[in-house]
């Protein structure tokens, strides 16, 4: 899973998979969600994020991550 912020469109894509998107589907106004060939979530777009979204902050409880990357823009 991959978070990539945009700051000059304020908009954030969560990248939940490496299959490639083939449909999009926005759930309720500026939330885009993009599925696969398969009809499986691949990722979701959030236009006006800061606006949605506490940016400030990520918290994870309990994920089983084995690999942690963080990287400066």
């Amino acid at each position: 899973m991959k978070f990539h912020y945009y700051p000059e469109t304020d908009s954030l894509y969560i990248d939940l998979s490496e299959k490639k998107g083939v449909d999009s589907r926005e759930v309720v106004p500026g939330v885009v969600m993009d599925f696969d060939a398969d009809g499986q979530l691949v990722g979701v777009d959030i236009d006006h994020a800061s606006k949605i979204v506490d940016l400030s902050r990520l918290e994870a409880d309990s994920l089983p991550v084995s690999n942690l990357s963080l990287v400066r823009a």
